[in-house]
């Protein structure tokens, strides 16, 4: 029976051949299980245990992350991108504390009701830390789980990605154990991240490969079936840097709640050239413009062009809230990692 076999054979080949050296494998701690889940959403290992130590030892435990503000979280965060999950994070961490007690649900179905966690984080905390049967289903893991099954619902339509979803949970037996449960998740992820891979997929060493209905027909690569393509699309930003001629300080100020990099600090984004070549509204004896060289960053769906245009003032009054950095060491803010970069080198170069 797949159900069996397929179940015992990635926990059989977890145990022997996963990977085992990670910083949170061995927790049944819900606040380093789920940490670590959100901080590997779309973002690489590698990149992750930088972060992942940093973000331990400045906040322990969720009430630790819970009480501090978001601007130090945002921080912390800096560089590892999609910042709303940073922002969930804080929300999600207070929710615990003010209605759970401090306390992380025990069920998945519970779990999945907090600020920024979908139904496969859900189940990954619930599995490793409780036992709970229940079955991931990342996009990695819907590669493996649709290869296997050769299942050719487009899981761009929602009532395909659910029977996925219903037959993924189907494949767990309901007498695994604790400690199955643990090695099987943790398959799954190393499965679709070490063998099952989108392309040249390692056959050879899947412990699933004479179950897989894709490989018996060669066709791995048909799977996961997803027509709806997001377009990709260029976006032209105009920064308006402003810096303090006195000693070489720029306004940064928060971005909006809402959108790219909401709640991170950075320099006024204006929607036209014309507009970036006016004075700074509020500004006093401003010098300028100074067309820097453009920033290319590239996000998920867009790449965005930043145009850095700079005006020296003596003096500037703007009307929103922001603050003065004028050192490297004064960097200690939530920034997008381009502007980070680009302020780094200037201030850096400006050091006597």
């Amino acid at each position: 029976m797949i159900v069996s076999r397929f179940f015992e054979a990635v926990v059989r080949w977890q145990r022997q051949h996963g990977r085992h050296d990670l910083p949170w494998q061995g927790s049944t701690d819900p606040y380093r299980v789920w940490l670590s889940e959100i901080m590997l959403q779309q973002t690489q290992v590698s990149t992750v245990l930088g972060y992942y130590d940093r973000f331990l030892r400045r906040f322990p435990d969720v009430q630790a992350l819970a009480s501090a503000p978001l601007q130090d979280v945002l921080a912390l965060w800096s560089g590892l991108g999609y910042y709303s999950r940073a922002r969930h994070l804080h929300r999600c961490a207070q929710t615990v504390v003010q209605r759970w007690g401090g306390q992380f649900p025990q069920c998945a179905k519970d779990l999945q009701s907090l600020p920024g966690i979908g139904s496969s984080t859900a189940a990954a905390i619930a599995a490793f830390c409780y036992g709970e049967r229940v079955s991931i289903l990342d996009g990695n893991v819907q590669r493996v789980l649709t290869r296997l099954l050769a299942f050719e619902g487009d899981l761009a339509q929602s009532a395909n990605a659910k029977v996925l979803w219903q037959q993924a949970q189907a494949l767990v037996p309901a007498d695994a154990t604790h400690l199955q449960m643990r090695a099987y998740t943790q398959g799954l992820m190393d499965l679709g991240a070490l063998v099952c891979k989108r392309s040249r997929p390692a056959c050879g060493r899947c412990p699933a490969q004479s179950s897989c209905m894709a490989h018996a027909r060669q066709q791995e690569g048909d799977f996961p079936v997803k027509t709806r393509q997001l377009r990709r699309r260029t976006e032209r930003w105009w920064l308006q840097v402003v810096r303090r001629a006195a000693d070489g300080a720029y306004w940064l100020q928060p971005r909006p709640a809402q959108g790219i990099w909401a709640g991170l600090h950075a320099f006024a984004v204006l929607d036209e050239g014309e507009a970036a070549a006016q004075p700074p509204a509020g500004a006093s004896g401003a010098e300028g413009p100074l067309w820097h060289d453009p920033i290319r960053h590239s996000l998920t769906h867009r790449d965005l062009v930043l145009q850095p245009v700079e005006w020296r003032v003596a003096a500037y009054a703007p009307e929103g809230p922001g603050c003065w950095v004028r050192s490297v060491a004064e960097l200690d803010l939530g920034l997008p990692a381009p502007l980070r970069a680009w302020l780094m080198q200037r201030l850096a170069s400006a050091a006597p």
